[in-house]
């Protein structure tokens, strides 16, 4: 094969990425700052950004309860019913105050699981001050880590990188024994600024669909026996200095590097074993024409299969579109089902099942993976079945040492737009602080320049404290006890009957033993619970006098309280 055709063949000259296991990846390997963040980092943990392309409608994903008639009154031909149809919204939290109540869409069963099990936050009213409303524009803003008048030329990642570790030539010594891997890797074929590096060009080249191929290719190319002014297929020497000579070297660097990529890329594939937990494939109730399957299954397989073999690429960007519902986000005749149902199920079952495959993996507590969204829709849906574009809304995470629960509280439903709570790049800041361990100091100098850990509103109002990820050592333990409780019984001494309250924010079914001093259980029994204040009332009228010992067992429940029966 010609090198300029193996070129053309592999996209490098438009720019396009490595794709891998039938994936497209974007790379950002760099060079010695990216291999010097890997020694010195004082954590392997990995961060999973999934970005939500189009603008996500949050209010139909977390719908305010508490001020449910004004919601509907404001979306009726979209709204989510709440107490009549099948599929009726999903109470997430007991606990939380009345004006923070939400619901979730009928189809986000699983974000509810991970929830409960407390792997799961949502952040309300996330965006920031003077938002754009556009989706180029405003995703770039997102990427960047920039205000609305902010024109970076790189992202808030490539940044972090370049300005914790003095940046040196791109692509000197990399990929090296130390450093082998690329420390970003994005799925689909776009280049995002996320990752860019100010003066830097980002490592950015397609390979084909399968790594067998992919070598065979590589293997089979005839060398530097190109037709033109160089026999090697080099730029002529005239344009040495010029721009497009720095672009062409670079070009042609990353196809000699090619090889080794891929070979790397398919060495730590093999090296880790295929998922023992079932992905979900398609969307399992009647779907829109090409919502049926799962776009982030096979995006989060992958990564958990890289994980498991080893690889110490640092950040993920994983995709999922379709979030520009300005019409048919529902059906016409069922407005918990159409294009934006789909969306939901999607990420909720793919998520819980890369949970499931990184906790098989032993790796589950190393991930966090958080949402963004370019914008929010409007309060009021539009006649199409629909929503237009909007400022603010929801950030969900997701991981082992997320910090779990509901903040911020539901949008005024009388306003046209969401109201800002959280400035996004408090919730980056917090990210690269909690889960990186990177400094305040140079998050606020070097990433953001501006100091997001005391951010402000459009009104100069002080914004709420952001703490992402959970204490190290507790994980999510205050999250489950404050949420999973068992009163002592009463009356106590009791006669006749002793009532314990359990509450919960999951349903599911209570198991209970009545056990005398000597170990014998007098009484056992079941009992279906559901979210909120529930009773178990137990039966003491047959035994002696004297104490027992009463094991209760749940979702998260497994207590023993003492009775004394008088």
């Amino acid at each position: 094969m010609k090198r300029r055709n193996f070129l053309k063949n592999l996209g490098l000259a438009a720019g396009v990425p490595i794709a891998f296991q039938g994936i497209p990846l974007q790379l950002l390997s760099s060079h010695k700052p990216l291999k010097n963040l890997v020694h010195n980092s004082t954590n392997d943990n990995v961060l999973v950004i999934l970005q939500m392309h189009g603008g996500n409608d949050s209010i139909n994903s977390f719908i305010p309860i508490e001020a449910y008639d004004h919601y509907y009154s404001r979306r009726a031909n979209i709204a989510i019913p709440y107490k009549s149809g099948n599929r009726t919204l999903i109470p997430l939290d007991s606990t939380l105050a009345s004006a923070d109540q939400v619901g979730l869409h009928p189809d986000m069963f699983d974000f509810k699981e991970m929830y409960d099990n407390g792997q799961a936050a949502v952040y309300q009213g996330v965006s920031y001050p003077k938002n754009n409303g556009s989706h180029f524009r405003g995703r770039d803003i997102w990427f960047m880590g920039g205000d609305f008048e902010d024109y970076y030329s790189s992202g808030w990642i490539g940044r972090y990188l370049a300005q914790t570790y003095a940046p040196q030539s791109y692509p000197d010594d990399f990929p090296n024994n130390d450093m082998p891997d690329p420390l970003a890797l994005e799925m689909g074929n776009d280049s995002s600024l996320l990752f860019h590096q100010e003066g830097n060009i980002p490592t950015s080249i397609s390979l084909g669909n399968s790594p067998a191929g992919l070598l065979n290719q590589i293997e089979n190319l005839e060398g530097f026996g190109d037709e033109g002014i160089d026999p090697r297929g080099l730029p002529p020497e005239f344009l040495n200095g010029s721009a497009y000579k720095k672009e062409m070297d670079w070009i042609l660097g990353l196809e000699d590097k090619s090889e080794t990529y891929v070979r790397r890329l398919q060495q730590i594939y093999e090296a880790s074993s295929d998922s023992s937990v079932e992905y979900p494939e398609v969307y399992p109730f009647n779907a829109p024409s090409g919502n049926l399957r799962n776009p982030l299954s096979g995006q989060l397989k992958l990564v958990s299969r890289l994980l498991g073999g080893g690889i110490k690429t640092k950040v993920f960007l994983v995709k999922i579109g379709g979030f520009d519902t300005h019409a048919q986000q529902v059906e016409s005749y069922d407005s918990t089902m159409g294009t934006h149902s789909t969306k939901m199920y999607h990420i909720s079952a793919a998520l819980k099942a890369f949970q499931k495959d990184l906790k098989a993996r032993g790796i589950s507590d190393k991930v966090l993976t958080i949402t963004m969204s370019e914008f929010g829709r409007r309060i009021p849906s539009n006649g199409s079945y629909g929503t237009d574009h909007g400022k603010g809304g929801a950030v969900m995470a997701f991981g082992d040492k997320v910090n779990a629960g509901v903040f911020g509280t539901n949008p005024d439903m009388s306003k046209s737009n969401i109201d800002l709570q959280f400035d996004y790049r408090q919730l980056y800041a917090s990210i690269l602080h909690d889960w990186f361990a990177v400094e305040k100091s140079v998050i606020n100098q070097d990433i953001f320049f501006k100091d997001f850990f005391n951010a402000t509103d459009d009104n100069g109002n002080t914004l709420p404290e952001v703490n992402m990820v959970s204490d190290k050592v507790t994980g999510n333990t205050a999250f489950i006890d404050s949420r999973y409780t068992v009163g002592q019984p009463y009356p106590n001494p009791a006669s006749d009957k002793a009532s314990i309250t359990i509450t919960t924010i999951s349903s599911g079914k209570l198991q209970y033993e009545l056990i005398d001093l000597t170990g014998k259980v007098m009484h056992r029994g079941t009992q279906n619970i559901t979210q909120g204040e529930n009773e178990l009332i137990v039966d003491t009228t047959d035994l002696k006098t004297g104490m027992y010992h009463i094991s209760i067992k749940a979702n998260h429940i497994n207590v023993s309280r003492k009775i004394i029966v008088k």
